[in-house]
C-alpha cells in the first residue's frame, strides 16, 4: 500500500511539472500558445494514463507478494506445542526450507484457515522479535504464533478474535520447595523467568518480592535455566507446560487456586496488517467454523505428538 501511494504521488508530480513547463513556454511566445496548450493537454492525458497503469501494476505486485493464493504465516517454530521444527514429515506438518518441517497447533490452525479460504499455506520460520516487523514489511501475511492481543501490539497490527485460551502456570523442579505453591505470592523471594517480549515475562512483577530474572530469548532457554538451577520457576501457559513436563519428568507444573494466579489475558489471537481488513474477515470466518471443543482437541493432539526435545 505504501508503494502504491508513493508511485501515485510521483506520477502526479511528474504530470504537474510537465503542465507547468508547458504553461511557462506559452507565456514566452504568444504565437505558439495554441500549440503549447495542446502539448500540455496531451502531457496531462499521458500522465493520467501512466498513473493508472502504475497503480494497476502496483496492485498486481502486491497480489504477487501475497503469494497468489498463498497464505504466508509467520511463527517461531520453537514453541511447542503451539509450533516446533522437525525433520520428520507427518500428517500435520508443513515444509520449511531444506529438509525441515513445521508442526504444532499453530500449523494445524494455519492449514485449516488457508483451506477454508481456498488458499495454500506457507509457514515462515522467524524469530519472535521479528514477527511483527516481518508482517509490516509484507514478508508474511499473518502471525499465528501464540501471540496475545495487547494494547501495545494493537498500535502496530490488527488482531482477530482469540483462537485459543489457556491458563498461566509456573514450571518448577518437581522436588523443589516451590512445587506445592498455590498462590503466586508463594514465589516471593524466588528467582522467576519468562520469555523475552511476552506476557509471561511482564506478569512476573505481580509477585511481591520476586527476583525477576532477565528474560530468556527463547522458551527452551528458560527451561534450560530452570534445570540448571539458575532460576526457581518459569512462567508459561498450560499447554506448553504440559509438553515440557511430559518430556522432562524432573519438572512439574504449579497451577494456582482461583483468584490467586496472575492477572493477565491468557488468550492468543492472529495478527494481520492494520489495512488488511479483507484477510482479517476471511480468517474470522474460518475460525468461526472451528468449535472450542475441536480447538481443545487439536491442542491435546499437538501436546501428544510434540517431540521430547521441544
Amino acid at each position: 500500500m505504501r508503494k502504491q501511494m508513493a508511485a501515485g504521488r510521483m506520477i502526479a508530480l511528474t504530470a504537474a511539472a510537465a503542465m507547468c513547463a508547458a504553461a511557462l513556454a506559452g507565456c514566452g511566445s504568444s504565437g505558439s500558445k495554441g500549440a503549447v496548450d495542446t502539448t500540455a493537454a496531451a502531457a496531462g492525458t499521458e500522465a493520467a494514463a501512466s498513473a493508472g497503469t502504475e497503480a494497476a501494476a502496483a496492485a498486481t505486485a502486491d497480489q504477487a507478494a501475497a503469494g497468489n493464493g498463498v497464505l504466508r504465516v509467520g511463527m517461531e517454530c520453537n514453541y511447542a506445542p503451539f509450533n516446533w521444527t522437525t525433520t520428520t514429515k507427518g500428517e500435520f506438518t508443513q515444509p520449511l526450507s531444506g529438509s525441515d518441517y513445521a508442526d504444532g497447533y499453530d500449523v494445524v490452525i494455519a492449514s485449516r484457515l488457508a483451506e477454508a479460504a481456498g488458499m495454500q499455506v506457507q509457514i515462515v520460520k522467524l524469530d519472535w522479535d521479528n514477527l511483527i516487523l516481518s508482517l509490516q514489511n509484507n514478508q508474511i501475511d499473518a502471525i499465528i504464533a501464540g501471540m496475545t492481543d495487547t494494547p501495545d501490539r494493537e498500535k502496530e497490527v490488527s488482531f482477530t478474535s482469540p483462537y485459543y485460551t489457556s491458563e498461566e502456570v509456573v514450571i518448577v523442579k518437581k522436588d523443589g520447595k516451590f512445587a506445592s505453591a498455590k498462590d503466586i505470592q508463594d514465589f516471593s523471594g524466588a528467582t522467576v523467568q519468562g520469555q523475552m517480549n511476552t506476557i509471561y515475562d511482564t506478569v512476573i512483577d505481580q509477585i511481591k518480592g520476586v527476583k525477576h530474572q532477565p528474560a530468556a530469548e527463547t522458551f527452551p532457554a528458560a527451561i534450560q535455566a530452570l534445570q540448571s538451577g539458575a532460576v526457581d520457576g518459569v512462567v508459561s501457559e498450560l499447554p506448553v507446560a504440559n509438553g515440557v513436563v511430559a518430556a522432562n519428568p524432573d519438572l512439574s507444573i504449579v497451577r494456582f487456586d482461583a483468584g490467586k494466579g496472575f492477572d493477565a489475558d491468557t488468550s492468543v489471537s492472529i495478527a494481520v496488517r492494520k489495512d488488511d481488513t479483507a484477510l482479517k474477515d476471511t480468517l474470522e470466518k474460518g475460525l468461526a467454523a472451528i468449535s472450542t471443543d475441536e480447538r481443545n482437541q487439536l491442542m491435546e493432539a499437538a501436546v501428544e505428538r510434540q517431540p521430547a526435545n521441544n
